[in-house]
């Protein structure tokens, strides 16, 4: 939970604390365009992550955090560094300290139902992003997962005619991971001669790291040029890690397809002989903004849909300039309809 607080407000900022809590915190009053309720205290919003890793996180947290501060609201993040009972215990703790409105980012119905649905019966707002909860009158936000995998499995195929040893990077357990492995397991039947030859991943506070060591012992076990053709990953830590191992060990005929972009990604995908050759993914920071402009859209009493799908495009190696790196800022020049 990261609280940040000056010594100067803490005595003012604590009184204005307790009395949003004494008033119940239920987001049921109209504050037209701001987050500022009619008495001058910020609508305080509770982030409720599962884990914060890599810069995809950094930036849609920046998202978050941009727009609930455009609303004239104040956010808390509370992180649970890939532990899902604590992000349970987090969420309880949400309710119970009565914020005005909870963001949930890449939960289970299975940890956080419960929990979900105490919020809702207190009339605090939540709106889910990639979480598989479903309850009516709670939206949730969430990237098309399976038109990200086509995406990017229909690009492999293409740059390799639909035929190759190929590499899976997965972890099970997420509600987008299961959504894009549908889609991986239509690929292979729609592509028989491309074949699976190996598949690994986890999820961890040091995946990218991780997932580099898994790599080089996979090119160790396979070390001629020709036994593996790409790499499917499909977050972008998989990607990064992948691309490293690639890179490192000198098989940048090897190709990596990935899900999910940042700055990060970007700078690997321009680095001299990258290997990563393409990857689907919406803007990081577009989601974080989104997720938490329905939140306040929710605690003006406007009618939200249920469901709150984002548009992702494939962003391909080749569509980057050649002559200079390009940010995330500078997509939207060379990738029509980036970030909107």
């Amino acid at each position: 939970m990261k609280k940040h607080f000056s010594r100067i407000g803490f005595l003012a900022l604590g009184l204005s604390l307790l009395l949003t809590a004494c008033g119940g915190g239920n987001g049921s009053g109209s504050e037209g365009g701001s987050g500022t309720a009619a008495g001058g205290e910020k609508k305080r919003i509770a982030l409720i992550m599962r884990q914060d890793v890599g810069t995809f996180s950094a930036q849609y947290v920046n998202g978050v955090k941009t727009e609930v501060e455009k609303n004239g609201g104040e956010l808390t993040v509370f992180n649970a560094n890939t532990d899902i009972s604590k992000m349970a215990s987090n969420l309880d703790a949400a309710v119970n300290q009565n914020f005005d409105g909870i963001l949930i980012d890449h939960g289970t119905a299975e940890a956080l139902q419960q929990g979900t649905q105490k919020a809702v019966d207190k009339k605090i707002p939540v709106v889910l992003f990639d979480t598989d909860i479903s309850i009516p009158g709670v939206p949730v936000v969430e990237q098309d997962d399976h038109k990200l995998a086509e995406l990017s499995l229909e690009q492999l195929a293409s740059d390799h005619n639909g035929k190759g040893n190929i590499v899976k990077i997965w972890v099970a357990g997420f509600a987008p991971m299961e959504k894009r492995q549908v889609k991986y397991e239509e690929f292979l039947k729609k592509y028989p001669d491309i074949k699976e030859i190996a598949a690994f991943g986890s999820a961890t506070n040091n995946t990218a790291v991780d997932t580099q060591t898994q790599m080089e012992a996979i090119l160790r076990q396979y070390p001629n040029k020709g036994d593996i053709t790409a790499v499917w990953a499909s977050w972008d830590e998989f990607a990064k890690g992948a691309t490293r191992a690639i890179q490192q060990a000198g098989r940048t005929e090897i190709k990596v397809y990935g899900i999910d972009l940042s700055d990060e990604d970007l700078q690997l995908m321009q680095d001299a002989n990258s290997p990563w050759a393409a990857t689907a993914a919406v803007d990081p920071s577009n989601i974080g903004r989104i997720h938490a402009e329905t939140v306040f859209k929710k605690i003006k009493g406007e009618e939200v849909p249920d469901s709150v799908k984002l548009n992702p495009l494939l962003v391909k190696q080749a569509d980057l300039p050649k002559d200079k790196k390009v940010t995330m800022a500078d997509l939207s020049q060379y990738i029509p309809d980036w970030g909107k």
